[in-house]
């Protein structure tokens, strides 16, 4: 795979924000983690609506739920499967 240089500008609050990450997280470098961000980013611009609400809809029911709201969450989740394309 062949890589492209490009320029960055970044304040350099941010930059020693990146920086204390980069350490934190063990990252190799800059440049590794900034990848990682981008790559993360565009994935979740990527990732279909329905998709979104159904993580969501689980992160909603890792707490205790009731049948009546469990029935609700499962008739949400089935119509945004419905509506996909």
């Amino acid at each position: 795979m062949t890589t492209k240089l490009i320029t960055l500008r970044l304040e350099n609050n941010f930059l020693k924000n990146i920086d204390k990450v980069v350490e934190k997280k063990n990252y190799q470098n800059r440049t590794e983690f900034i990848r990682d961000a981008l790559r993360e980013k565009v994935e979740d611009i990527e990732e279909p609506d329905w998709l979104k609400a159904l993580k969501k809809l689980k992160g909603a029911s890792n707490k205790k739920t009731s049948e009546e709201e469990y029935e609700e969450i499962r008739e949400k989740a089935f119509d945004i499967i419905d509506k996909r394309p």
